[in-house]
C-alpha cells in the first residue's frame, strides 16, 4: 500500500476520533447555566473593587517565559535525538555535541545577561 494512502487514512482516523469526542461532549456533556456570578470577571467570589485596575505584566517576565520555552523545547529535542540515535555513529555524537554546545552558549548568555535575576526583585 502506498505510504501516502496510509498517512491519509491515519489522519482521517485521528480527525474522526477527535470529531466524535467533541460531538459526544456537546451532546452528553453538562450544560452550564450562565449566572450573574459566573459572568463576573475573576470568578473568585469577591466583587471587583475597580474594573479599571488592570495592570500590564512587566516585560521582564516575558524573557523568563521565552527562556523556559526555549529550554523546554531543547529538552524535547534531546529526547527525540536519544530515541533516534540507535546506531550511535560518529556523526550522531558530533550532532549531540553541537547541540549541547549551543545549549551551553544559551545558558551562559542567560547567566551573563542576568535575565533571571531581574525577576527576583
Amino acid at each position: 500500500m502506498n505510504p501516502y494512502v496510509v498517512f491519509l487514512l491515519y489522519m482521517a482516523a485521528i480527525l474522526g476520533v477527535v470529531a466524535m469526542m467533541l460531538m459526544l461532549n456537546r451532546i452528553l456533556g453538562p450544560k452550564p447555566v450562565d449566572t450573574e456570578t459566573k459572568l463576573e470577571p475573576f470568578e473568585c467570589g469577591a466583587t471587583p473593587v475597580d474594573t479599571r485596575n488592570v495592570k500590564a505584566v512587566p516585560i521582564k517576565y516575558y524573557a523568563v517565559a521565552i527562556i523556559f520555552i526555549l529550554f523546554d523545547l531543547e529538552t524535547v529535542f534531546l529526547f527525540i535525538w536519544a530515541l533516534g540515535a540507535q546506531p550511535l555513529t560518529g556523526f550522531m555524537l558530533f550532532t549531540f555535541f553541537v547541540f549541547m554546545f549551543l545549549l551551553v552558549l544559551i545558558v551562559l548568555y542567560v547567566y551573563k545577561a542576568r535575565l533571571l535575576e531581574a525577576v527576583r526583585q
